[in-house]
């Protein structure tokens, strides 16, 4: 049997554990019973309860560690040259759009998310500084929106945007 105490404990057959459920004292009833409020999205991992599964996709958790990475201050582009070729070729077709999962891969579990970034970023930015950033924010955004762990975030920065490169060479012959 479970029952919820106003300490946030869930108190099972085989013992205690915490809970991602809070109750309000304050909502208190004619009993005296809190209800239950809003879990904690800290806590807020419980894929598997009583009352059956979440599975979360690929394309998911894919799509918003790209978001996530983009949202990065430096991040010019995502992806692998290749990718980005083909992405580029890809955006000028009418009605197409570019892909947000573009330069990302994850492997997911039932519980935990493993991410890998391909980025390209901003000539004279921190390498160190901006994979710090783009780890912490693709972390918690993933966190904060699925409840999976994520065990690690892997960034690879594969180019640096100098500028637009053929302005260069068109001044040069002038």
């Amino acid at each position: 049997m479970t029952t919820i105490s106003g300490s946030g404990t869930t108190t099972t057959g085989s013992g205690t554990s915490n809970s991602a459920v809070r109750t309000d004292p304050s909502a208190a009833g004619v009993g005296g019973a809190g209800r239950a409020t809003v879990p904690d999205r800290k806590h807020s991992t419980e894929l598997l309860s009583e009352q059956g599964r979440t599975s979360i996709a690929d394309a998911v958790v894919r799509k918003i560690a790209g978001v996530a990475a983009r949202e990065i201050a430096g991040v010019h582009e995502l992806g692998t040259g290749g990718a980005r070729a083909i992405g580029s070729v890809k955006a000028r077709i009418p009605g197409a759009s570019a892909s947000v999962s573009q330069g990302v891969a994850v492997e997911v579990g039932q519980r935990q998310a493993a991410i890998d970034l391909d980025v390209v970023c901003d000539y004279g930015v921190s390498i160190v500084d901006l994979s710090q950033s783009i780890r912490h924010n693709v972390v918690s955004s993933v966190e904060g929106m699925t409840g999976l762990e994520v065990t690690e975030v892997n960034v690879a920065v594969d180019d640096v945007y100098i500028g637009d490169e053929g302005q260069e060479d068109s001044r040069r012959v002038e």
